[in-house]
């Protein structure tokens, strides 16, 4: 398979056994740190925490909270990380290419932030948009920035 390189880096990964396992162990270390971070420490600072199987449900119409909350789990242990190596970090490669990972691993947790809670909670459940910025949309940003930071750095420490 030929790679396109950017800075002696190839802009997409190659698929391989490895690389799914990264992607789990991204997705797992990351999706823990977020759910600590929203049902554990957000209540602590907001008096709630953050709840995306209820976003899910709003936007897809689900009573069902056990589905909304696997649907959630597929989508932070495998999908995001996806996101990460095959749209976010290719991107950051042919546009940044000497943008240091803690900003790469920011932005893309920001990204994540944006699409929850723009796309997801205003363009198609019919929320204010990010919440009308209310004290849960700020630590919704923090919990994206945490998890987009720890798919950056699993995904560098596996590729060492």
């Amino acid at each position: 398979m030929t790679m396109i390189e950017t800075d002696k880096a190839p802009v997409l990964p190659r698929l391989s056994g490895r690389l799914l396992t990264t992607i789990v162990i991204a997705g797992l270390v990351a999706d823990m740190t977020w759910e600590i971070w929203a049902r554990g420490i957000t209540p602590l600072l907001v008096g709630g925490p953050l709840e995306p199987a209820g976003l899910i449900q709003s936007v897809f119409g689900f009573q069902n909270r056990f589905a909304a909350e696997i649907i959630h789990a597929i989508v932070g242990i495998i999908l995001y990380p996806i996101g990460y190596l095959f749209i976010a970090r290719p991107l950051q490669r042919m546009i940044f290419p000497r943008l240091p990972l803690f900003l790469t691993g920011l932005g893309f947790g920001t990204g994540l932030w944006i699409f929850a809670l723009y796309v997801m909670a205003h363009l198609i459940a019919g929320f204010p948009p990010f919440l009308g910025f209310i004290p849960l949309t700020w630590v919704s940003l923090v919990g994206h920035w945490l998890f987009g930071l720890i798919v950056a750095y699993v995904v560098w420490f596996r590729e060492r």
